[in-house]
């Protein structure tokens, strides 16, 4: 991702006392650490899951489901969707994104969201930046109405949908079968992983080539050792234990926060051992830290 990036978010990082970052995954082919340059904190680059994100649609809406559908297909068939995963991952320049006011005598495209997961959605100021907030925009324009972004923390965004409160769920949001209680998933259009991250001084998984060499030294932790994770998330079901996953989980305690930035930040404070989060924002967290310090 762009340097500009990093910087806006390393403002929201003093001011929060929180990290944040950018930056795509590249791994050291000697230890499997992400190369993230000298800094206080390091990604594990070994994927220990496999998911696919996708929007969740209001259940009583199966025309928009149609609508977002083909939206998918367009964007990914004409090199739309590339271009906006290039100004986050590339060359390109990230693109804000306005909300307009809630106001039912308009016709809008009401988006839930968790603004706390960069690059797929995070604030400026009062505008939105992000994958899924430029994709949002481009459905609503497709749609004909006006955009009206519903930020939340993240456990709220399938349950606002659910509700009525909101028409689609555009989170970062990795199909799962208890979601579709709430919503009715669209066809994916993105592929995630979730990570670990650690201290950079943390030697802990250098050595680990895999997955299972990965999970192993996790399976071998007690109580006292504790795992941050946001809320909500995959990282907390795969650290927890999720049947509908098929996640056994671990002994380690699990610790839930609001954003994975908070959880890393809660790490280097010395109360959380490590933290296993969304690999995207497991290299944007790391790379605006390190900046930083």
């Amino acid at each position: 991702m762009r340097k500009i990036v990093s910087l806006i978010l390393i403002g929201l990082l003093i001011l929060s006392f929180t990290g944040c970052g950018s930056g795509a995954t590249s791994g050291d082919a000697e230890n499997n650490v992400a190369n993230t340059g000298e800094g206080v904190v390091k990604v594990i680059d070994i994927p220990l899951t496999q998911e696919e994100y996708a929007f969740g649609v209001d259940k009583n809406q199966p025309e928009l489901l149609s609508e977002v559908n083909n939206f998918i297909a367009e964007i990914q068939a004409d090199g739309t969707f590339d271009q906006i995963l290039n100004n986050y991952f590339g060359d390109g320049e990230p693109q804000a994104v306005v909300s307009a006011d809630l106001d039912s005598s308009k016709d809008q495209l009401i988006v839930a969201t968790n603004a706390a997961f960069e690059p797929f959605e995070y604030t400026v100021g009062d505008k939105y930046y992000g994958i899924d907030m430029e994709l949002a925009a481009l459905l609503a324009e497709r749609l004909g109405k006006e955009l009206v972004v519903s930020n939340m923390d993240f456990d709220a965004v399938c349950l606002s949908v659910g509700q009525g409160k909101a028409d689609i769920a555009m989170a970062g949001l990795t199909i799962k079968e208890d979601r579709k209680e709430y919503v009715t998933f669209s066809d994916k259009y993105y592929d995630a992983a979730q990570k670990v991250i650690v201290r950079a001084d943390d030697t802990t998984f250098d050595n680990c080539q895999t997955a299972a060499e990965v999970e192993e030294i996790l399976a071998g932790f007690g109580s006292d050792i504790k795992i941050g994770v946001q809320t909500g998330t995959t990282g907390q079901f795969y650290v927890e234990g999720d049947e509908d996953w098929g996640f056994t989980g671990y002994d380690a305690t699990c610790v839930g926060y609001r954003s994975g930035s908070l959880a890393v930040q809660d790490m280097l404070n010395g109360n959380i051992n490590l933290v296993i989060i969304d690999e995207a924002p497991a290299q944007c967290i790391t790379e605006a830290i390190n900046e930083l310090n």
